[in-house]
């Protein structure tokens, strides 16, 4: 997968999942989808976000002239079903194009997808008649294997311009063997879930937390401490673009201060103490072997 054709992404992507809460205002909800529009940033939505749609659409009808360029997840296991999510995501939106179709992929269109057979004719179809510009392969590590195959069989590059999975400093949602083929060829990576869902000591004290999580949160808790980090969402932003595959990070929220620290935060190029990077690689490495490969689908 030679070149980078994600090299307009902007750092920070503007996730849209905290849009489709219904048990806030609306209107303040649309205020921070403009002030995220109006900052520059892409946008990363689906109609699977409750009224994130609707947010938008309202956000976007108020100056039409400034309309933000969309990564939207798209599926499942046909082309025509593809097709389908296409049309139920751009049309509530009143926009013609996607920019980024973010591919999800299950049953036999993940198995073609594999194996490199026809699917590849339709799914650059739906590019060439002009409903989406680009794509991305959306993996975990129970679809892991699927790109591991068609990276091998150099198949990948003919279809997508990279991979976008959950990546931070708790969570590496792609098997090992799949990370290293990722480096090795110089694979774009856009990474998702910046924070994992909030600040690394609330993670440790919601007795709701998936315990996988919160187990590896006290592991990495002393690491924060010693980073020099001033906050969780400065560690993380700077533990992900201390992987030169990285492209940009989306990150969700309904806080207009939350929002402007990271644009903050990803308007600044400050790596990680090597040290610290690498202490947090090798238990990531550890528990995409202890847990992550057995982890059913979904589960995580």
């Amino acid at each position: 997968m030679p070149g980078n054709l994600l090299s307009d992404l902007s750092d920070f992507i503007y996730g849209t999942t905290r849009l489709g809460d219904s048990s806030l205002s609306f209107g303040e909800r649309v205020r921070i989808a403009r002030a995220a529009i109006d900052a520059g940033v892409w946008i990363h939505t689906s109609n699977q976000y409750g009224e994130a749609l609707q947010v938008l659409r309202a956000a976007f009808d108020e100056n039409r002239t400034v309309l933000p360029k969309t990564i939207v997840k798209i599926g499942w296991d046909s082309v025509e079903q593809v097709r389908e999510q296409i049309l139920l995501n751009l049309e509530p939106l009143a926009i013609e194009q996607m920019t980024v179709g973010q591919l999800c992929l299950g049953g036999a269109l993940a198995q073609d997808f594999q194996m490199g057979g026809i699917c590849f004719e339709g799914l650059n179809g739906l590019k060439q008649e002009g409903l989406v510009d680009r794509y991305v392969l959306e993996l975990w590590p129970w679809n892991s294997q699927m790109a591991i195959e068609a990276l091998r069989e150099d198949n990948a590059g003919r279809l997508v311009e990279g991979f976008i999975f959950y990546l931070n400093p708790l969570q590496r949602f792609v098997t090992n063997e799949l990370w290293d083929m990722i480096h090795d060829r110089n694979v774009t990576i856009v990474a998702m879930r910046t924070t994992c869902g909030g600040s690394i000591k609330r993670l440790i004290q919601d007795p709701k937390a998936p315990e996988y999580l919160r187990k590896r949160a006290i592991e990495v808790e002393p690491i924060f401490d010693r980073s020099g980090c001033v906050t969780w969402t400065e560690f993380c932003v700077r533990f992900v673009f201390g992987f030169a595959q990285v492209q940009s990070t989306i990150g969700s929220t309904s806080q207009m201060t939350n929002l402007q620290t990271f644009l903050d935060e990803t308007a600044q190029e400050r790596p990680l103490d090597p040290d610290i990077q690498e202490e947090t690689v090798a238990l990531q490495r550890r528990w995409s072997d202890e847990h992550d490969i057995y982890a059913e689908p979904w589960s995580m």
